[in-house]
């Protein structure tokens, strides 16, 4: 199963953000394990730096996070060609709308987000990670 990987789910890992860390570490677990092929954005990559640094305060030790990071999770580009079409989406938030195009494009089997809310007009599936978790460990059975 090929997922992409929304920015909430890795920052919820890596600052242990309560009461979402627990089943973003799994994620995390899981992938690490190859239960599934976790992706994220190139632009996930730079707000996870910019949101990372904002509390190591050191480039050396955010880069060496990103780098690890980059070993559970592979990176996806978002072309010019998903941000015009995420113009035209029935999805309100352009940000997530990307998100959307470049898992089309990029033939991602489903998204994982907290916030799936904003996605409820995506044409691919979104899942909650509890949600997902629970579809994982159904076909790991």
């Amino acid at each position: 199963m090929r997922v992409l990987v929304d920015t909430c789910i890795i920052i919820d890992a890596l600052q242990s953000r309560m009461p979402f860390a627990e089943e973003a570490q799994k994620i995390f677990i899981y992938s690490a394990q190859k239960q599934f092929e976790g992706y994220i954005t190139a632009k996930s990559a730079a707000d996870i730096y910019y949101l990372t640094h904002r509390l190591t305060h050191s480039d050396t030790e955010t880069r060496n996070i990103l780098n690890k990071l980059f070993t559970l999770f592979h990176l996806l580009d978002t072309t010019s060609l998903d941000c015009r079409r995420a113009i035209f989406s029935d999805i309100a938030d352009y940000e997530d709308a990307i998100m959307v195009e470049t898992a089309i494009r990029s033939e991602m089997d489903c998204i994982v987000t907290r916030n799936v809310k904003d996605y409820m007009k995506s044409s691919v599936n979104v899942y909650e990670p509890s949600v997902f978790l629970k579809i994982l460990e159904a076909e790991n059975e």
